[in-house]
């Protein structure tokens, strides 16, 4: 009988003692799951920060291999335009740096002293005007645009009611002028010697019925004096930066005309650098449907691009 129950109490040690390894069993086995889980994540977030990192410091690194070109350009619609380039050429490895003038001319000698890779600003016969009277030897590097220019409403409303003596603001530069008496002649308002083009000068006019009164304004100033005079001519982007509308002008030039055909607006550099390859990346960032779209949604044909 001794025997028997000193039997069943071993029986019964060994089963709680297996029962307690059981338990404990469990739960190291969870201790343990948890831990490798812990592990692998750890593993997981820190592979994933490294990855990031790199990330970052390959897209530093390209940042910092961006070449920067620096261009000279009028506030409009010049400089809008380069600034709907620049993802582009970022893109071909540039930084462009847009430096703004509100004149025809610091822009071109910045150019020659090579304190711009660039300009963009000016039609060919001016730029050539400009070279001649400036021994300067900038060239075109491409034709990007064309801005139509527009006879504006100062005192008279309308060319029907301008009056004898009236006063008409012109550019004073040779070949924007050229360009206004062209388009004056167009509206019938005067008349130039036969054979005129873009060199005619206000003394070219052999009829002149109104006897209008031409006042000669350096481009950029003609928005200013509209309410002086009775009708100005103004350049396209003159006309962009004071507000004016292609739609609201009296006349504007037929897009077939010498002057839309010649007058396109160019990006300039020194001569020997238009192949360089900041030039030409430049040119075809500005060719670019990306920026043709840009030209087209935001100007409405005060500006018409070239390509």
């Amino acid at each position: 009988m001794k025997k028997s129950i000193s039997v069943l109490t071993a029986a019964v040690l060994a089963a709680s003692v297996l029962t307690a390894c059981g338990g404990n069993g469990t739960e190291a086995a969870t201790a343990s799951t948890s831990a490798a889980a812990s592990d692998t994540g750890s593993e997981t977030k820190a592979e994933a920060e490294g990855e990031d990192a790199k990330e970052a410091e390959e897209t530093t690194a390209a940042a910092g291999e961006l070449k920067k070109i620096i261009v000279g350009a009028s506030p409009a619609p010049h400089a809008e335009i380069l600034k709907a380039a620049k993802e582009v050429l970022a893109q071909k490895g540039y930084e462009l740096e847009i430096l703004e003038y509100m004149d025809y001319i610091q822009p071109n000698l910045a150019l020659e002293s090579s304190d711009l890779d660039a300009n963009y600003f000016q039609h060919l016969p001016y730029l050539e005007s400009f070279n001649a009277e400036n021994g300067t030897k900038l060239v075109s590097a491409a034709a990007i645009h064309y801005e139509p220019f527009g006879i504006y409403a100062g005192k008279t409303t309308s060319l029907e009611e301008l009056a004898d003596g009236a006063t008409v603001a012109v550019p004073n530069d040779t070949s924007n002028e050229a360009r206004a008496l062209l388009l004056l002649e167009a509206q019938g308002l005067i008349k130039l010697k036969e054979g005129a083009d873009l060199t005619v000068t206000k003394n070219d006019i052999v009829e002149n019925p109104k006897n209008l009164n031409l006042y000669e304004v350096e481009a950029a100033q003609i928005p200013r004096v509209v309410e002086d005079v009775d009708i100005a001519v103004i350049n396209g982007n003159y006309a962009i930066e004071a507000g004016f509308k292609v739609s609201e002008a009296l006349a504007v030039e037929d897009s077939e005309s010498i002057a839309a055909t010649t007058y396109g607006n160019v990006v300039a550099v020194r001569e020997g650098h238009e192949k360089d390859e900041n030039i030409v990346a430049l040119v075809e960032a500005l060719t670019s449907d990306e920026v043709k779209a840009y030209i087209e949604e935001t100007y409405e044909g005060a500006v018409v691009p070239l390509f």
